[in-house]
């Protein structure tokens, strides 16, 4: 193959902004990552202006450039690393490559795959793998044994689906507690001394919210979660081999309704409240009106800005429970089962993606912990906030990643607002409604 020049295609102003995880996601609209809900929680990239080597790209709906031997989608925040890596995998390998932006790429690369016009490689959270593989838009990949024992194990587990990997990890996520340490000196060990740590910096007039926590008036299951698994509870139970079992629904369970209960307690005391949601939560933080945020570390450029001081840690211990664990998200390359030159996005992701150079150049896509541990190892000693996310961390499950996720992010997320609001009836009843939902969306596919 004839060496050729890179082409790089950006589009539109690239918002370093989150939505899972991510973000989120960390979805979530579907999880923070959307890359969800987790979750996982990516940026958008908002479309303005034309893109570069003369490639046809809109933000909102990119178009695949017929030119190049590896097309990439990813969005705003994680497209200009990963168009650095591929100007230099092209150089090395003497390829064409395009990186093009994208507001929304799983809802982007769906339609596309359908019309036969989808990228090569796709950048999104590991929960959309059960979707993704349903549908057979992606296709497996090989890491080697010798390069995969080099990964968080975590990590590898979410590249898994009916136990054969589908992506490449580069990042681990997960939210944390952070706080002010101008206004609380010590991390709080439960929930309890938190709410009453909190309301003394409001009754002293130093803020106005005890704590930070994203939820809105159409609730977020993303960030509520927590508050289930404090006293084990969640979503779904799961199968003898460890996978999650979407027939055993866990969100009326009587450890999820302790959970819910703990939700309608915060709610009443306005320590929750559902006026907080992503347009305004990082702000009420930044600003200085809460000591306490609940987040990511996709966050803590917005707080690194405004000159706060704060100490990242565990999220508290629920009284007659245990641990408040977020979901655990992992951020990966995806390549598509329609891929233009399969052998040249399998070696860019497999082979490309797995070095400790281009991991910790990843780790510059929201400061998440790397999944490769060479990597981890390295930026923590320069960046020890990352060792706290992932400290907090521990203990945590992974998001589940089956297409019956799908049918949860909303039914949960406006049970959770209901519940902190003091609507829908009690807490059981809502989360009732909540579950026969869940189980419906499930069954319709929906």
């Amino acid at each position: 193959m004839t060496k050729r020049s890179v082409a790089v295609a950006f589009a539109g102003v690239l918002a370093l902004s989150v939505s899972a995880c991510g973000g989120g996601s960390s979805s979530s609209d579907s999880s923070k990552s959307d890359t969800s809900a987790a979750s996982s929680k990516s940026g958008d990239a908002k479309a303005s202006g034309s893109a570069a080597a003369g490639s046809d790209v809109n933000a909102k709906d990119p178009k695949r450039d017929a030119n190049a031997d590896l097309v990439i989608w990813a969005d705003g925040t994680a497209a200009p690393v990963v168009s650095k890596l591929a100007k230099q995998f092209a150089d090395e390998n003497d390829v064409k490559v395009s990186v093009q932006v994208s507001t929304d790429v799983r809802g982007n690369y769906g339609t596309a795959f359908k019309a036969g016009q989808a990228p090569d490689v796709i950048v999104g959270a590991h929960d959309w793998m059960g979707e993704l593989v349903s549908n057979g838009s992606v296709a497996p990949v090989q890491i080697p044994a010798n390069v995969a024992s080099g990964f968080n194990k975590e990590a590898i587990a979410a590249t898994k689906y009916n136990n054969q990997s589908y992506g490449v990890p580069y990042a681990v996520e997960n939210m944390a507690l952070v706080r002010n340490t101008d206004m609380v000196k010590d991390a709080p060990k439960t929930i309890d001394e938190l709410v009453s740590t909190g309301q003394k910096v409001v009754d002293e007039k130093k803020a106005t919210n005890v704590l930070s926590l994203e939820m809105g008036k159409q609730g977020d299951a993303y960030h509520g979660i927590p508050f289930l698994t404090g006293f084990g509870g969640g979503i779904f139970g799961t199968k003898a081999n460890g996978d999650y079992d979407a027939s055993k629904l866990l969100v009326n369970s009587p450890e999820s309704l302790k959970g819910a209960n703990l939700l309608a307690e915060l709610g009443k005391k306005k320590v929750l409240s559902t006026n907080v949601d992503k347009t305004n939560a990082d702000a009420l933080f930044a600003d200085k009106k809460a000591p306490y945020i609940v987040t990511g570390p996709w966050s803590l450029p917005t707080f690194d800005k405004a000159g706060i001081k704060y100490e990242v840690s565990s999220l508290p211990t629920v009284a007659g429970g245990g641990k408040m664990t977020p979901f655990l998200g992992v951020q990966m390359f995806y390549v598509s089962s329609k891929a233009k030159n399969a052998t040249v996005a399998q070696t860019f992701t497999t082979s490309f993606l797995t070095t400790e150079a281009a991991q910790k150049a990843l780790f510059e896509v929201g400061k998440r912990p790397p999944a490769l541990t060479a990597a981890y190892d390295e930026v923590i000693k320069s960046n020890p906030d990352v060792a706290k996310w992932a400290e907090a961390g521990k203990g945590a499950k992974l998001m589940p990643n089956i297409p019956a996720m799908n049918a949860v992010w909303k039914p949960l997320g406006l049970a959770f607002a209901d519940i902190i609001s003091g609507k829908g009836g009690t807490p059981a009843a809502r989360m009732q409604k909540a579950q026969t939902e869940i189980e419906a969306g499930i069954k319709s596919g929906s």
